[in-house]
């Protein structure tokens, strides 16, 4: 369910969406609000579940996840739910999501290279009781897009 933000609301998202390590201080001064304004909205849109946390951006080239693919996966009809409980436990998926059409999920994931993701897909993920089949796309470029600053 949708949560009712205001455009400070919006602002002050964007600002944290941009720069996740900004000051209370420099949000409230770019908003125009005051820092026990900004404090209170800051924490409302936690409480809210809106602002659901803060993370850092990686590099995947210097952090030694050069190789990226989106894995396009099916699954035994009704076993969602058991394979989701394996992708917790996967960390060469970068994000997952359950989507529509003639693939179930699709997989972002990120390896060090050519022969990681050949283990990860053959020995790992294609084990999975639940998995019908998959395929691989490699990504070829990741332009940075920011359109939140």
């Amino acid at each position: 369910m949708a949560v009712d933000l205001d455009a400070v609301d919006r602002h002050i998202i964007e600002l944290l969406r941009a720069d996740g390590r900004m000051s209370i201080r420099a949000v409230a001064e770019q908003v125009h609000i005051s820092r026990a304004n900004a404090y209170a909205r800051l924490d409302r849109l936690r409480d809210q579940g809106v602002i659901r946390g803060f993370t850092a951006v990686i590099d995947p080239e210097k952090y030694g996840t050069g190789l990226a693919a989106y894995v396009s996966v099916r699954i035994e009809q009704h076993s969602w739910e058991r394979f989701r409980d394996y992708l917790r436990d996967i960390p060469e998926v970068d994000h997952a999501a359950l989507v529509s059409g003639d693939v179930d999920l699709l997989l972002l994931v990120r390896v060090a290279d050519a022969a990681a993701l050949r283990t990860f897909v053959l020995e790992r993920l294609q084990r999975i009781p639940e998995v019908r089949n998959t395929q691989t796309m490699f990504i070829l470029d990741e332009p940075h897009i920011n359109r939140h600053a």
